[in-house]
């Protein structure tokens, strides 16, 4: 690591030591993707005549990609699937892109760090199918005890569901969780689930 990524992994080490599991988003924490899935969210849009813009995508960080492609439809007031603009969205992605995926070092760093001494829980808004193979590729596979997903609660983030049933999977109360997020969103439902959270990309 960079001296930067080190200064970072280790306060990252700080703020999270006292609390017994660990929930980490993917894409734009654990995975340096997220021009990736803007790039694939824009050539989906364009199928259906969206010049996207993707800072869309950074407002919506960490929602499911069927509430993203519902927002797209609602600001450029489209009509079309929503499941079926998903589908073609995350099968961009997989096609162009998710090989040359790399971990955000000092994320992934830590992670590895603290497998064998936390509770390991992922919480994200992408689909499993697409989460599977990016967690292979940034070698997180086998490294974590319980996977949260898009369609795995109701509501996804902002809302608390999906980091309570993290917790719920591992046994752990809400208080002694404590979230890593690059997204608004993200950190809003730690908040209202009660957990503690950083934003990774604000250290």
């Amino acid at each position: 690591m960079s001296p930067e990524s080190q200064e970072k992994f280790d306060k990252l080490q700080d703020i999270t030591h006292a609390y017994e599991a660990l929930l980490y988003d993917v894409d734009g924490t654990l995975a340096d993707n997220m021009l990736a899935h803007k790039l694939a969210y824009k050539a989906a849009a364009a199928e259906y005549d969206i010049d996207l813009d993707t800072d869309l995508i950074d407002e919506t960080a960490g929602w499911p990609t069927v509430a993203v492609a519902k927002e797209i439809a609602q600001r450029y007031n489209k009509t079309f699937d929503f499941e079926i603009f998903s589908k073609r969205k995350s099968a961009i992605f997989i096609e162009r892109f998710i090989q040359e995926t790399k971990p955000v070092d000092y994320v992934h760093a830590h992670l590895l760090a603290n497998q064998k001494h936390k509770r390991i829980g992922i919480v994200s808004g992408g689909s499993r199918s697409t989460l599977t193979i990016t967690l292979k590729v940034i070698d997180v596979e086998g490294r974590f005890e319980t996977l949260v997903c898009a369609g795995d609660t109701p509501k996804g983030k902002p809302d608390p569901a999906p980091f309570l049933l993290a917790a719920q999977h591992l046994g752990v109360d809400p208080e002694n969780c404590i979230v890593l997020e690059d997204g608004d969103p993200g950190v809003q439902g730690a908040i209202n689930a009660g957990m503690g959270w950083v934003r990774i990309d604000q250290l």
